[in-house]
């Protein structure tokens, strides 16, 4: 029997034989040239996701190049990625596993205890023990024990109308790249108009439904949650905010008013916490949220 070693060696020796004899396939679309990686550094390639893929055009002799160029430039979606036989090519293929990979690791990586403490943020936790009772449990996520809900209580007090708070959510990257922006520039604006927003706070393990509990602890008016949307292959980054107006518990979805894809290619945080801002204002005149409210 042939051992996956001995298949390994045969593999090296024939494509070293290959590369001496000069028989090895010459460059094409979508795939580098062998030898040194351009900037001089050998055997270093430029990091993929670094790449624009709405410049990058791999069918080859389109019938009309500037067309499909501006498609692409128009939308982050995967156009025109051609194939080699009935397969992706190499490079179009290692890109969409990395931008899995990008994906993977802002569902699972925890927010580091040095950036909630960096923010000076207060930092409590749902009924989920961990990362898998979070993923696997979210009723849990939408929870706090008696001990964590005595704490935010203890930090809100009751005399705030409006509570703002982050949460992690199913995208860490999201909340590290967005949340503190858009809370100063919500809570800024928040302040010019007189109102008061409580101390912020993070929460590990958080739901949506986590500002229902909220609400509920410190008997705001209005509760916002800046939360990590789940990411795609597009971006890591999209993080969204949750309003509602006296929420409680297991409160109709339709109750809350949500302004999504805050990020650096969708809504910047800084306008987005600017139109929160707004928007809050707006549920304390109108004693609503969700469909209730009426923009």
């Amino acid at each position: 029997m042939v051992s996956e070693t001995d298949i390994k060696q045969y593999v090296a020796q024939i494509l070293s034989e290959m590369a001496a004899s000069g028989s090895l396939a010459q460059p094409g679309p979508g795939r580098p040239a062998t030898g040194p990686a351009p900037g001089g550094d050998e055997g270093v390639w430029p990091d993929i996701l670094e790449e624009d893929l709405s410049l990058e055009i791999n069918v080859p002799n389109p019938h009309n190049p500037e067309a499909l160029r501006a498609i692409k430039k128009a939308t982050p979606a995967r156009i025109g990625v051609w194939r080699a036989g009935n397969r992706y090519l190499t490079k179009t293929l290692l890109r969409f596993r990395a931008d899995h990979a990008v994906a993977m690791d802002a569902v699972f990586t925890d927010v580091s205890d040095e950036w909630v403490a960096g923010n000076k943020l207060p930092k409590f936790k749902t009924k989920c023990e961990n990362k898998d009772v979070y993923l696997t449990r979210p009723d849990l996520g939408r929870r706090f024990d008696p001990e964590e809900a005595a704490k935010i209580k203890a930090l809100v007090g009751s005399q705030n109308k409006v509570v703002v708070f982050i949460a992690d959510g199913l995208s860490t990257t999201a909340v590290t790249a967005n949340a503190m922006d858009t809370l100063k520039s919500m809570t800024a604006g928040l302040a010019a108009s007189g109102i008061k927003t409580s101390p912020p706070f993070f929460v590990q393990y958080g739901r949506v439904g986590s500002e229902d509990s909220v609400s509920e602890i410190t008997g705001a008016e209005v509760v916002v949650c800046l939360i990590g949307e789940r990411p795609g292959l597009v971006t890591s980054e999209s993080m969204s905010a949750y309003c509602c107006y006296k929420a409680y518990l297991d409160i109709p979805e339709a109750k809350r008013t949500v302004v999504s894809n805050i990020h650096r290619g969708g809504t910047p945080s800084v306008e987005a916490g600017s139109y929160l801002a707004d928007l809050v204002r707006m549920m304390l005149e109108k004693k609503a949220s969700g469909l209730d409210l009426k923009l």
